[in-house]
């Protein structure tokens, strides 16, 4: 291929043309409905573009009276320009039985079918050593999606999400064979790249994996906190049940370094929780903390009872929103934990909202409990109030034989 003559085509992280190692600048035509086109025939040149799509694309769902004289237009002011930008003379767009093809005298090099046809060749070929190393270069040729920012158009979304499951495919082949290879530090490396390119797409599991196997425990635990922190902020906290799923996943591959039970102990110990009265934890914590209650009732005998708090306006009915609500639910938060007991547990479960697992205790203490949170929260002049539903924990007994 004559390089003077191919023009190269960036559409991973956006969208760019390079001709002659100049850069080509559409300037504030990039959004055009010429460069639309031109994004269709570059990546379908070799199907080509036929009337409806470029219809759909180009006009959307506005009425065009002449679609044909339409495009027709587009098409000339799409040669004036590329002219300008200095590709040698032709035609670039031809028809061909109804259907529009970038020319056959200018070659077009684009990432994405470079990047399709690397992994494709990776998973052709049987031996393994061969296929780690196609794999890899495959991967690093994908450097974020699919004409990012231009997300209008229907089919863009679409060949965006299928880059993005091939990119998936080449990250997980080669995990599994640098994995059996023992080439955790590589593994690293990949992982942290694909995190880059496709940030939130669980990627940071590997990483975890890889930072374990290589024995760098002093980077796990924080890591992992500064990845659950993310995926909490970007989700919208630790109630949105896929970031509670992700969390289980991911603490599943954290691994520590080798210590005494000593050390382990002071290390998981918080001396700062003896200070304090209730315990308060986070959502899915508070639903380990629930489960495993359940399964200790089955043998101690103990009467548990799950109380929900909730604040409530001054019509009596839930507060749902507003900043009020906000500093309201912090206070309430601090009432729960300075009013129950050291033994018992306390997480928010929604705006307004507290639950609290009350430990060996009575539906009468439930009730004292109840006013002295409501006694400690309600000002004199307060028009929000506190409304409570508690629930007896009842555990069946699986072990039981029928007679």
């Amino acid at each position: 291929m004559d390089e003077s003559h191919v023009i190269y085509v960036r559409t991973f992280g956006g969208f760019s043309l390079r001709y002659n190692d100049s850069e080509l600048s559409f300037g504030n035509q990039s959004e055009s409905q010429m460069v639309q086109l031109l994004q269709l025939l570059l990546h379908y040149r070799k199907q080509g573009v036929s009337r409806d799509l470029a219809k759909a694309t180009l006009f959307a769902d506005r009425d065009v009276d002449d679609v044909s004289h339409s495009i027709r237009n587009i098409i000339y002011n799409l040669r004036k320009k590329l002219r300008e930008l200095g590709l040698p003379e032709s035609q670039y767009v031809v028809k061909k039985g109804g259907v529009y093809f970038w020319c056959d005298d200018i070659a077009v090099s684009e990432d994405a079918a470079e990047f399709e046809e690397a992994f494709d060749l990776a998973m052709e070929c049987a031996d393994e050593e061969r296929r780690s190393e196609l794999l890899t270069s495959a991967c690093y040729m994908y450097s974020g999606r699919f004409l990012a920012g231009n997300e209008s158009s229907i089919w863009i979304v679409q060949e965006a999400e299928r880059y993005r499951d091939i990119f998936a495919d080449c990250i997980t082949e080669l995990a599994d064979l640098l994995r059996e290879a023992h080439r955790y530090k590589q593994l690293l490396e990949v992982s942290t790249y694909a995190s880059k390119v496709e940030p939130f797409s669980e990627w940071e599991i590997l990483t975890l994996e890889a930072l374990g196997r290589l024995g760098r425990f002093g980077e796990t635990e924080s890591f992992y906190r500064k990845t659950v922190d993310a995926y909490v902020k970007e989700y919208g906290g630790r109630t949105n049940s896929y970031v509670r799923e992700f969390i289980n996943r991911i603490g599943l591959k954290l691994v520590v370094g080798h210590e005494s039970l000593e050390e382990i102990q002071r290390k998981i110990a918080n001396p700062e929780d003896y200070d304090r009265k209730g315990y308060y934890c986070s959502l899915p914590v508070f639903q380990e903390i629930y489960r495993m209650t359940e399964r200790m009732m089955e043998r101690s005998g103990e009467k548990i009872f799950l109380m929900l708090c909730t604040i409530l306006d001054s019509k009596g009915n839930p507060m749902r929103e507003g900043s009020r609500l906000e500093k309201l639910s912090e206070r309430l938060r601090d009432t729960i934990i300075d009013s129950v007991r050291h033994t018992d547990t306390i997480t928010r479960y929604g705006k307004g909202q507290y639950l609290v697992l009350l430990i060996n205790t009575t539906e009468e203490d439930c009730s004292v409990v109840s006013k002295r949170i409501s006694s400690h929260f309600i000002n004199e002049g307060q028009r929000t109030s506190l409304g409570y539903s508690v629930s007896n924990i009842v555990v069946a007994n699986y072990n039981t034989k029928s007679k």
